[in-house]
């Protein structure tokens, strides 16, 4: 596709009853949302998509408000690099002794209270192009959008980019060479600020907010009366309360970095125990001072910059007093700091550079009575689809595997001195989409005394994956287990983000298939959680693999509960059937308990009995029957749900 026209038709089409002014400023007006597209692709995405989007907009009115003084054969134009000069400016750093320019400054108007605003997302070359600009200078994406958007050839871009500003125009059209995106990209959706999609921002924050005002205002009120009061007052020498606002000791600590509890190289190997309070302190920059501190800071006060989550049931407030430091280095294009406080593991990003542009992060997760398994690995960087874990001292090999190529080998995984990992690509599926599972990689850990299987499910801690029934899970070993998992794997998204600590799939019954359909096998994964509740449990019928798609092909899912006590330690039994298809067309109901049943049933629509744990029923396409049964001890149950 040719790139856009350097200056649009209607830019030059007459308007003989038009009066010279109201041409001049009827020919940009009429080109608002190709303005506003121009100026959002120049302004950088580390700004976010929110603001950029009110920025190109307030840009856009500004340029079009000050090109008026211009004739009609040069409006366009005129505007053109007017907007250019504001985005060009908003993306130059703030200097302490400068005068700062008003363009560097968020935008008074618009203004949108409540909702946050982001043009529609397209596809992956849209994304590429978006990470890409990310990664060059603002006068290189200029240069790329006047070369594809505006259609001007290099010559005339050096003339614009100079009127704009920029010192070197040459340097950045050989910048923008490297950009090898097709320029018809940037006529997507992905960059059309006037086509918007509305998503309400955080509102439990924006009432935590309000409170705090309220409350700071209330205690400023209190502080004046107290002050005009008579007599000692609260916080006088014989108060048993220090004064409002007072410096405490132990939260001042918790801010200093020379007060943070390093653990030395090699204490793990002579302790009792083996979880995060032995890990040593590593990295290259856990020496820094300042680093440690902005993220120490960031901790205890997030400010507006700071994009923080934690998993469910994590408190994500300052620490109580100096917590471990784990880990402080490079990785990537980010500086990362690991801290460890006895309940959680918190994680601070920042760029390099420490641009403050670039806002940092801050994850919170909760690992309490962590043991040598679970305390294998921590994901230091997750970027870009990829991966990277530290890991714990004692592990001596890493690997990758794919849970869906159970017969493949384990690959390895390279470590830096520090334990950080190469990158590890993150699984390709989404929640619900199993359609497009592909495959699944998993972290292996080797630590002399067995080969744990984890994977992320996009939390700071990997998952520990394992097999066999609930009073004893192991970790997944052998041909069969594996070749369980990988039919397994694409059913994870369904427990993810939900502060899990580790899955395990075990089968509970086989059960042979009418009209010689083959073996089935039926099995419960159960994903436990952190914090103890919260639990997900899902039953899943597994058709021989000729009948079912393959080797590789998922599970059903016949049944479901979350926060149950079923196919756990504490109740190791579980009931769940589906409505399933022969080959010449039939239906059946088939059931399936696990040994605890002594006898189905089936009732509404499908009527039937059977002795035993395994049913099969005739049935209709639709029917949904309600199953239940009967324990050894006499008790009747019902199915999972």
């Amino acid at each position: 596709m040719p790139p856009l026209r350097a200056v649009p038709p209607s830019a030059g089409r007459p308007y003989a009853e038009q009066a010279a002014g109201e041409r001049a400023e009827a020919v940009p007006a009429e080109h608002y949302a190709r303005l506003a597209r121009i100026a959002y692709l120049v302004l950088a995405p580390s700004l976010g998509r929110n603001r950029r989007v009110l920025s190109a907009h307030w840009l856009t009115q500004r340029a079009l408000a000050g090109g008026r003084d211009a004739g009609p054969g040069r409006a366009y134009a005129n505007v053109r690099l007017r907007l250019l000069r504001s985005a060009l400016e908003a993306g130059l750093p703030l200097f302490r002794f400068a005068v700062p320019r008003r363009a560097q400054f968020p935008p008074l108007l618009p203004l949108v209270w409540g909702l946050r605003l982001f043009p529609h997302s397209c596809g992956a070359d849209e994304l590429a192009l978006e990470q890409a600009l990310a990664e060059v200078s603002a006068p290189c994406r200029a240069a790329h959008v006047l070369r594809g958007l505006e259609g001007l050839d290099d010559a005339e871009v050096c003339r614009v980019l100079d009127a704009a500003g920029v010192p070197d125009p040459r340097a950045a059209l050989l910048e923008a060479d490297a950009l090898t995106a097709s320029h018809s990209l940037l006529a997507s959706p992905e960059f059309d600020p006037c086509s918007l999609q509305v998503r309400p921002t955080d509102a439990e924050r924006r009432r935590r907010r309000g409170r705090t005002l309220l409350a700071g205002a209330g205690a400023l009120l209190v502080c004046g009366t107290l002050l005009l009061m008579p007599g000692d007052g609260l916080g006088g020498p014989r108060a048993a309360s220090a004064p409002l606002y007072s410096r405490n000791h132990t939260a001042q600590q918790a801010l200093d970095p020379a007060a943070l509890l390093r653990v030395p190289e090699g204490l793990w190997r002579g302790s009792t125990r083996r979880d995060f309070t032995v890990w040593p302190t590593r990295g290259d920059r856990a020496r820094d001072t300042r680093l440690l501190r902005r993220a120490l800071a960031a901790w205890a006060r997030p400010g507006p910059a700071v994009v923080s989550s934690s998993t469910p049931g994590t408190p994500d407030g300052p620490p109580m007093g100096p917590p471990q430091l784990l880990y402080a280095g490079e990785v990537g294009a980010a500086a990362v700091v690991l801290f460890h406080d006895g309940l959680r593991v918190v994680r601070y990003a920042e760029p390099r550079n420490a641009d403050p542009s670039g806002g940092a992060a801050l994850d919170f997760a909760r690992v309490d009575g962590a043991d040598v398994v679970t305390s294998g690995a921590l994901v230091v960087q997750r970027r870009s689809g990829r991966i990277r874990y530290l890991t714990a001292p004692w592990t001596e090999r890493a690997g990758a595997r794919d849970l869906l190529a159970p017969h493949e080998a384990a690959r390895p995984l390279p470590r830096d001195r520090h334990g950080v990992t190469d990158p590890l690509t993150e699984p390709e599926t989404e929640a619900g989409d199993r359609a497009d599972c592909r495959s699944w990689p998993a972290l292996e850990l080797r630590d002399g005394r067995a080969v744990r299987l984890m994977t992320d499910l996009g939390e700071l801690t990997p998952v520990r994956l394992t097999s066999g029934p609930p009073a004893g899970p192991h970790d997944v070993s052998g041909r069969a287990e594996r070749e369980s998992w990988a039919r397994t794997a694409c059913l994870l998204p369904a427990v993810r983000s939900n502060g899990v600590r580790s899955v395990n799939s075990w089968p509970y019954a086989k059960q042979r298939l009418p009209e010689g359909g083959g073996n089935a096998r039926w099995f419960c994964t159960r994903a436990e959680t952190w914090r103890g509740t919260g639990s997900r449990v899902l039953a899943q019928f597994q058709a021989p693999p000729a009948v079912s798609g393959g080797a590789g092909a998922p599970g059903a899912v016949a049944a479901r509960a979350e926060d149950s006590p079923d196919c756990g330690i504490r109740r190791p039994r579980v009931l769940a059937g589906v409505l399933w298809r022969s080959g010449g067309g039939r239906w059946y109901v088939l059931a399936a308990g696990s040994r605890q049943f002594a006898s189905l049933s089936a009732t509404g629509g499908v009527e039937g009995r059977t002795n035993g744990r395994l049913m099969v029923l005739p049935a209709r396409e639709g029917d949904r029957p309600r199953l239940d049964g009967m324990l050894t001890d006499g008790s009747r149950v019902g199915s999972l749900r």
